[in-house]
């Protein structure tokens, strides 16, 4: 068995983490050996009484910024040879399930997750990674971390019932597509019915009617993914040639 993947969170509020770590997914994937976790206080790399990990910004403005120090010394206690540092910023790149995918075969993530108005600029010459997870605000850096790290976990091998089928036949697995709509039972709920390609028992028209939705839900509501080619480029030329 490999080694399983370290996930190391540095942050000022470590309390944020603890229902994460302990319940679904994460917790039966500690509980496997799949991967370790644990939280680091960034205060504890704090040079004063107060454990101060923040000071007004330069030049004025609102807020305060996250001091350089604590972040170094944390960084340094921890970082092995070949971790990736992710570093959670508006600046950053935008994340994408290629992404979990890279830092899924890794053997050491550290999660830098900011407070307060950000970081002063030389804390991200620690990363190796600068993500962004979207285009809106947040007061810190502990939920994108969060969120990395369960894209991240349910890839590794045997995290999750169904393999890595399952993980592939998910909105932008393999295909690079939105995902089909599910159907469980009953067959009728309220004058909805299950689609009866669906109910037939045949895997192969079933399999058809899944790419054939997932295409079009893609196109429908994620045109954008049209320019990135690869599967999902194919099998949109595929169904629009065949309904010319």
């Amino acid at each position: 068995m490999s080694e399983p993947l370290q996930i190391d969170f540095i942050t000022a509020f470590p309390g944020m983490f603890e229902g994460f770590l302990s319940e679904s997914i994460p917790a039966r994937a500690a509980a496997a050996g799949l991967v370790r976790m644990r939280t680091i206080d960034l205060r504890d790399f704090s040079s004063d009484r107060r454990r101060t990990v923040d000071d007004r910004p330069y030049g004025g403005g609102p807020g305060m910024l996250m001091k350089p120090e604590p972040w170094y010394q944390a960084v340094e206690a921890v970082r092995t040879p070949g971790a990736r540092i992710i570093l959670t910023s508006p600046s950053g790149r935008r994340y994408a399930q290629r992404d979990a995918g890279l830092f899924a075969s890794a053997t050491h993530l550290v999660m830098l997750c900011g407070r307060y108005e950000g970081f002063d600029e030389r804390i991200k010459r620690l990363a190796t990674d600068e993500i962004s997870i979207g285009d809106f605000v947040l007061s810190g850096g502990e939920i994108p971390a969060a969120a990395i790290a369960d894209s991240v976990i349910r890839l590794l091998p045997g995290a999750i019932g169904g393999g890595r089928e399952a993980t592939e036949s998910e909105s932008f697995g393999s295909s690079g597509m939105l995902e089909s709509p599910q159907y469980t039972r009953p067959p009728e709920f309220r004058g909805m019915k299950v689609p009866e390609t669906l109910v037939s028992g045949n895997h192969a028209e079933t399999a058809d009617w899944r790419k054939r939705q997932a295409v079009d839900l893609t196109a429908r509501r994620r045109p954008e993914l049209l320019a990135q080619g690869g599967t999902f480029a194919a099998g949109y030329d595929d169904l629009t040639r065949e309904s010319r």
